[in-house]
């Protein structure tokens, strides 16, 4: 960026409560500016997120890398609490792009927020689609989308996690499970309309989400559920409530349970002990 525009670029150093606070000045004479930080280093100026830009409503664009697992780097550089610190903050959108197409799509839906701060989480790793050549297209904000229809299980799931979902859905169709994976792009706000049609589909909901369960994407799904007296199974998936070590990302998502194999053996063990539990049941 920096030799491409540099007269459009401001390298702040290790300053991350600099970057937010320079961000916000820059909103407030018109301009849009992309506030790019690793996620687990945004926390650091979290104050200055509500204070200088929410509170604001200026249009500062978060763009966070390293949001999940980041690999070798370790604990400390895990992109594991974004989700749960963001989504609390009033009048914050929270955003998680499944691959490279849409995370230039959402980056045009942020252009056109004037009143608000827009959140985007990728992970260190491949955008898995993305046509170099490809227009941008604008998202309507909260909005889902349904990538896989099916009956037995709704999978929403969070970023890159709805590849691994789609993975883990073929193979179950082998022993007879349809899922329906959605695709939970925003994850504030939540697609309210699609949450609904969902809770009078299915009786069994998974969240996938690449950051910690605690206060994370499926508490909000959990909490909305209740709300709506949901009677059915919720699991959550995501990163435990302990520090992951440092390792190679698709290890570490493996023995996390968060690969599409793990995927696979959650929904298999939630529709076991439905069906054992049915049949006792009924005998």
């Amino acid at each position: 960026m920096m030799s491409v525009m540099p007269e459009r670029t401001y390298d702040v150093g290790i300053a991350e409560q600099h970057a937010v606070t320079f961000s916000a000045g820059l909103a407030t004479q018109g301009i849009v500016p992309f506030c790019n930080i690793y996620s687990t280093f945004l926390q650091r100026a979290y104050d200055h997120i509500i204070h200088d830009c929410a509170i604001q409503h200026l249009p500062v664009i978060f763009c966070m890398d390293r949001a999940g697992i980041a690999g070798e780097d370790g604990p400390t550089h895990h992109g594991a609490l974004d989700i749960a610190y963001l989504r609390c903050i009033q009048d914050l959108i929270v955003t998680a792009p499944k691959n490279g197409n849409e995370l230039r799509a959402l980056l045009y839906t942020a252009l056109n927020i004037k009143d608000k701060p827009f959140t985007i989480r990728y992970p260190k790793s491949s955008s898995v689609e993305f046509e170099e050549l490809g227009q941008s297209e604008l998202i309507p904000v909260g909005s889902w989308e349904t990538c896989m229809k099916g009956e037995d299980v709704a999978i929403l799931a969070v970023g890159p996690m709805v590849y691994d979902a789609i993975n883990a859905a073929k193979r179950l169709i082998t022993k007879g499970i349809s899922c329906e994976i959605v695709n939970c792009r925003f994850i504030k706000p939540m697609d309210i309309s699609k949450l609904k049609s969902i809770k009078n589909k299915f009786n069994k909901i998974i969240t996938i989400e690449e950051g910690v369960i605690t206060g994370g994407f499926g508490d909000g799904v959990a909490s909305w559920l209740l709300e709506e007296e949901f009677s059915g199974k919720l699991k959550r998936l995501g990163l435990p409530d302990q520090f992951v070590e440092h390792g190679p990302r698709d290890i570490l998502l493996k023995n996390l349970g968060l690969d599409s194999v793990g995927i696979e053996n959650t929904i298999s063990k939630i529709l076991d002990t439905s069906n054992k539990e049915n049949n006792e049941k009924t005998a």
